[in-house]
């Protein structure tokens, strides 16, 4: 990790690779469905970081309580999350 702006700090790895050794991966999201599909912006940018997130790393999107959806829209891009955070339900698993 390096030095970043506001005093945080940032992956010293170029090109967005420490995800790969991440412990656990927290996401924003729209909204996600009980599959796990998970609704962003349309930039695609978490969908491409995702593809890299071995499948026993947890991923987890962040929620209000009323965006986890029976259905959101999912393309073959898309990259599913394994659970979700919502305040009052706290952290669940979702398919």
């Amino acid at each position: 990790m390096i030095p970043a702006s506001h005093g945080l700090l940032e992956p010293a790895e170029p090109g967005g690779k420490a995800i790969t050794s991440a412990d656990v991966v927290i996401v924003p999201a729209l909204a996600v469905d009980r599959n796990g599909n998970r609704l962003g912006r349309g930039g695609g940018f978490y969908d491409r970081a995702l593809a890299q997130v071995g499948p026993l790393i947890p991923v987890i999107a962040l929620l209000y309580d009323d965006e986890l959806l029976d259905t959101v829209p999912a393309g073959p891009l898309d990259r599913a999350v394994r659970m979700v955070a919502r305040p009052n339900a706290g952290v669940t698993t979702v398919s």
